[in-house]
């Protein structure tokens, strides 16, 4: 007896796995064709990363369900050819890079880049990045001539291990004797929802994390993955997969301008995104005249497709790599195109020479191996002559506090002989206050983050420093007088979150209020004898320093539990790095400092500010930074700034003998 299946009303197509998907490929290039624009020119966040994302979910679950199906799955096999698709193009931009960085960028940036990309060519870039995320320094630091590569990482990763979640899947189903296809559908859903509903929920709470974090983005893969199993069974009448193929492509060009800002990725706006591509797979290749397929599955939005890996690898390098050659922060119209004009003659020849030959070659498991082993140490060794050469630069010449480097003791003792600068320019990033040494626990209401205490016996005072990055900064200052008069440091601190009632920073985290609330809980059951937080935020040439309402509302919350405040007026914040501008024109160039009246107001705005409680002692640490009539970027031979808005630990720990006795007093008060 045979069976045969009744075909698809007229008009009602199947869209199929097994077939070569030309509109595919045009998806790729539209989406790669978004990100370089959005990055060269807006700024923005185009939703182009999220749809290779989907689409590599697509492409992979496909072709693994398909060979498990048939008895050939094979992990080495597909590891072999991954690394062979991916690293070799992968290895060469890397190296160029490394070159071209060592010309151009300045010294500042030399650890960091070294670091990510050691990480990127590990597929760890991500993760690289998370760690920064969460480092309240690193939040402003120069934007990373490798830091696209964070994608390829997510990608690397589902390459490793989503083929062993499919094995695992094939042994299961041959126990149970239940359909592959169930089990994989079963798989694909749980770890959809388990990663969407994580990805929403850590994107409120920490989003910096939430962006780079694998787990957030494994449910575009999850997506992509229930696509493959599914596509091939769902009929649509064309007249449906027409209009699905024009919503796809018209909302996924208009995502970037809708959708303001990174900082509502990846929770539920990716869902914008990945939602287009699904209408684009779901419309397929409808060889419909008036489809967008049409457009999609041409021959140059085909090839472009081909080169949308390599296009990608390329156009972020070449982007940072202009801006830091010509000392610009944005790009105009002719800038853009030259980017572009680069970025895509180096694509083509990547794409040619290394790409398609190696991939054609058809290399086996071993010779994969090899070949990827041969280019991650090529990689490697270029990173490693890099990172001697920075570390050779970064031996210092003197000491913080001596005779030639003051730092913010100069502006009482007198100016001093000009000396080698303090941190030098190659370590200078890595010049941060962090509480290594002390021991860290997560909040009791807020887990997510931590309460460090200083290892003090019996210390006469316990001192709470609560806030964001810049009040963490402050800590180099506070060491010394806490050593001095052995008292206990304990920390509170959340990037970009400052001690207050509202979410100043960002108002799209709510996760600041949380924290904040937890944050004052916590202090209440330390019962310290001070707390230590911010006064003012803004203080940046053209903008207005303000003391935001939140803030008095929050000190009021603490001085009610019957415990001091000792407010600490902000710092200059700029358009720019210090350390870049200091080296790239040098000390004494006006474009490095900005006259005193141009950054802080005459009268603090803490002192205009109204609902000030009784209890809160100001500090104003303008005297302590700037002169009389100019906030420069060194003093007294020390970098007063690691960033565009952070200052040096070297820096900070000289203002200690500036700032001890007003100090002293507030907390004894």
């Amino acid at each position: 007896m045979t069976t045969t299946r009744s075909a698809p009303p007229a008009g009602v197509v199947p869209a199929t796995t097994n077939a070569y998907r030309p509109e595919l490929q045009g998806l790729r290039a539209l989406s790669a064709a978004l990100v370089v624009c959005y990055h060269v020119w807006f700024d923005r966040v185009s939703g182009g990363v999220d749809v290779f994302l989907i689409v590599t979910g697509f492409l992979l679950t496909g072709q693994l369900y398909r060979a498990a199906a048939r008895g050939k799955f094979s992990l080495p096999q597909r590891w072999s050819r991954t690394l062979v698709r991916l690293l070799p193009s992968m290895a060469v931009v890397l190296v160029t890079t490394a070159v071209a960085g060592f010309l151009i960028l300045p010294e500042g940036r030399w650890h960091q880049t070294v670091r990510e990309i050691v990480a990127s060519v590990l597929f760890l870039e991500n993760w690289q990045l998370a760690a920064d995320s969460v480092d309240y320094a690193a939040r402003s630091n120069t934007t990373s001539v490798v830091q696209h590569f964070w994608s390829l990482s997510i990608q690397g990763q589902v390459f490793l291990f989503w083929p062993i979640v499919i094995a695992l899947v094939v042994l299961a189903a041959r126990r149970v004797t239940a359909s592959l296809h169930t089990c994989l559908t079963i798989t694909s859903a749980v770890v959809f929802v388990a990663s969407l509903a994580y990805s929403v929920s850590l994107t409120i709470t920490d989003q910096p994390l939430a962006y780079f974090h694998s787990l957030t983005r494994a449910w575009e893969f999850a997506l992509g993955a229930l696509l493959a199993l599914w596509i091939d069974r769902i009929m649509l009448p064309m007249w449906a997969r027409i209009a699905m193929g024009w919503v796809g492509v018209v909302a996924l060009v208009a995502c970037g301008l809708v959708i303001e800002g990174v900082n509502v990725f990846p929770g539920y706006a990716a869902l914008w995104p990945t939602g287009c591509a699904v209408l684009v797979l779901l419309a397929g290749h409808t060889r419909s005249a008036f489809a967008a397929d049409r457009i999609l599955a041409g021959r140059w939005a085909r090839y472009l497709g081909d080169l949308s890996f390599t296009l990608y690898l390329w156009h972020w390098p070449v982007l940072m790599l202009y801006l830091s050659g010509r000392d610009h922060y944005t790009v105009g119209l002719l800038g853009g195109l030259a980017i572009i004009a680069v970025s895509m003659v180096l694509s083509v020849l990547t794409h040619h020479l290394v790409e398609k030959p190696l991939i054609a070659r058809g290399f086996g498991v071993r010779g994969g191996v090899k070949l990827a082993a041969v280019c991650a140490a090529v990689v490697l060794l270029a990173a490693a002559a890099w990172q001697g050469a920075a570390s050779v630069r970064a031996m210092p010449s003197g000491v913080v506090g001596d005779a030639q480097h003051p730092g913010s003791m100069a502006l009482t003792t007198g100016p001093v002989k000009a000396a080698p600068l303090l941190p030098t320019a190659v370590s200078v990033l890595d010049d941060w206050d962090n509480e290594t040494d002390w021991n860290c626990s997560p909040v009791q209401t807020f887990p997510t983050s931590n309460v460090c205490v200083q290892p003090v016996q019996n210390p006469a005072r316990r001192v709470v420093i609560v806030g964001d990055s810049h009040i963490q900064q402050f800590g180099a200052a506070l060491r010394p007088i806490a050593e001095k008069y052995h008292w206990q440091l304990i920390s509170l601190l959340r990037g970009a979150c400052p001690f207050s009632t509202a979410s100043e920073t960002d108002p799209n985290q709510p996760g600041c209020v949380e924290w904040n609330n937890a944050a004052v809980q916590e202090i209440a059951d330390l019962k310290p004898d001070a707390v230590v937080t911010l006064a003012s935020l803004d203080v940046m040439p053209g903008l207005t320093e303000h003391t935001p309402p939140g803030f008095p509302a929050q000190w009021k919350r603490v001085t009610d539990l019957g415990i001091p405040v000792l407010a600490v007026r902000d710092n200059p914040r700029f358009t720019f790095s210090m350390p870049d501008c200091v080296q790239q024109n040098g000390i004494d160039s006006p474009r490095c400092s900005f006259p005193r009246a141009d950054i802080y107001s005459a009268v603090p705005p803490y002192e205009k500010v109204p609902g000030v409680p009784p209890g809160v002692t100001f500090l104003d640490t303008a005297d302590a930074i700037c002169t009389a009539t100019v906030c420069p970027p060194t003093m007294g031979n020390v970098l007063v700034y690691l960033d565009d808005n952070h200052l040096t630990r070297s820096y900070t720990t000289t203002m200690a003998g500036v700032i001890e006795e007003q100090v002293v007093k507030a907390v004894d008060r």
